[in-house]
């Protein structure tokens, strides 16, 4: 007969977590999932069909708590949307890096386009776009590539804040992606962002 669980779904995922929080994904197996809980591994098997169930829902976790920083982006009444989100996008690398190298820092099985990786990253896709629209009177197109853009500088200073490359402020955060935007902006506004209007030294 097997043991019976001295603790509760929402524990082992809780405990789960922690360890990936604190030593990185790779660091949940069986064992070190036991030794946190203060038991065996067998019981979570009773919990679980398999390891790969609770890593499922460690990163759903890790997806929720994303998303907490990202809202709290959208709801600054003091910055664009856009803005709001980069923001808490690199809040997220800063304040929960073994987390961020989960989401955001893992080789994919395949290789998505740009066009097609945003949506899938970011639930608030759609949203940011039309305030971009709203905000700079930019078409769909521009403000497609404007959004890609930042995405990109953004997920650049985040990546060196979540693997210890350096750090920054917030006022240093702030003031990096007012810059690249009002650079962004004032090169579609002018036209001279088409291809055909940069020329090579």
């Amino acid at each position: 007969m097997p043991p019976k669980c001295k603790f509760t779904r929402a524990e082992v995922i809780e405990s789960a977590f922690n360890i990936a929080r604190t030593s990185g994904f790779e660091a949940i197996t069986a064992r070190s999932l036991g030794d946190r809980l203060g038991s065996s591994p067998r019981p979570v098997f009773s919990l679980f069909r398999s390891m790969e169930e609770v890593l499922a829902e460690v990163k759903a976790s890790a997806r929720a708590l994303y998303n907490t920083y990202i809202e709290e982006g959208l709801q600054q009444t003091d910055m664009p949307a856009f803005k709001g989100v980069g923001t808490g996008y690199i809040r997220f690398a800063l304040e929960e890096p073994k987390l961020f190298q989960l989401l955001f820092m893992r080789e994919q099985e395949e290789k998505p386009t740009l066009s097609g990786i945003l949506p899938v990253i970011d639930d608030n896709y759609g949203q940011i776009l039309t305030s971009v629209q709203r905000l700079y009177s930019l078409g769909p197109g521009l403000s497609e590539r404007f959004y890609r853009h930042l995405w990109i500088y953004t997920h650049g200073i985040a990546v060196l804040c979540a693997t210890n490359m350096c750090t920054f402020t917030g006022e240093e955060i702030s003031r990096m992606l007012t810059e690249v935007c009002t650079a962004l902006l004032k090169s579609m506004q002018s036209g001279s962002s088409k291809p055909e209007n940069i020329k090579s030294k």
